[in-house]
């Protein structure tokens, strides 16, 4: 028997809210809702428009919608890196 653990939308809405916090600072808030005209959307808030006010993603589902976000999150971050 596996006794392996499956994510959940929590824990990735969790590890998306960690990166954010730990190179951007000052999230308010990440989730995720259904939009009738769109689909699911994820979405990251933050406190300071200093760059960007919000980042967000869509998807066929709520846990597309988060996966899509946690590699949008990503790529900024390493480009900032690289920058």
């Amino acid at each position: 028997m596996s006794s392996e653990r499956k994510k959940t939308n929590t824990d990735r809405i969790k590890r998306i809210y960690e990166l954010c916090e730990d190179h951007f600072g000052n999230t308010l808030f990440v989730g995720v809702k259904y939009h009738k005209q769109i689909g699911w959307v994820a979405k990251v808030q933050f406190e300071d428009n200093i760059n960007f006010g919000n980042l967000t993603a869509d998807g066929d589902d709520a846990t597309d919608a988060l996966r899509k976000l946690k590699k949008r999150v990503k790529k900024i971050i390493k480009r900032y890196n690289n920058v």
